[in-house]
């Protein structure tokens, strides 16, 4: 979650829009929040983490004008986040 929530601040300094960093780091911040409790308290948090990061990557363009994220991005992101979501929960449901 936190190289994840990272990459966007990454790109709002690519494209140079002191907007999209603001807006960016704040919804950072936020993911980066849930990780670290997630991880100290229950993984399921991670899990919910992971699946609403995945919402924002698919309503990213319409939230955030940022004007470094690459067009396929977005997209990317949304489905590494719910394979990671959905893979996380499975092993939490084992056990493991």
């Amino acid at each position: 979650m936190v190289v994840i929530a990272s990459y966007y601040v990454l790109f709002a300094l690519m494209g140079g829009s002191s907007h999209a960093l603001l807006a960016e780091t704040a919804v950072g911040i936020v993911f980066l929040a849930a990780a670290m409790v997630g991880f100290r308290s229950s993984l399921w948090l991670v899990v919910a983490a992971l699946a609403s990061h995945g919402v924002f990557d698919a309503l990213h363009g319409r939230l955030i004008a940022n004007p470094g994220v690459p067009v396929w991005w977005p997209a990317f992101c949304f489905a590494y986040d719910v394979v990671a979501a959905g893979y996380l929960a499975f092993l939490l449901l084992r056990g493991r």
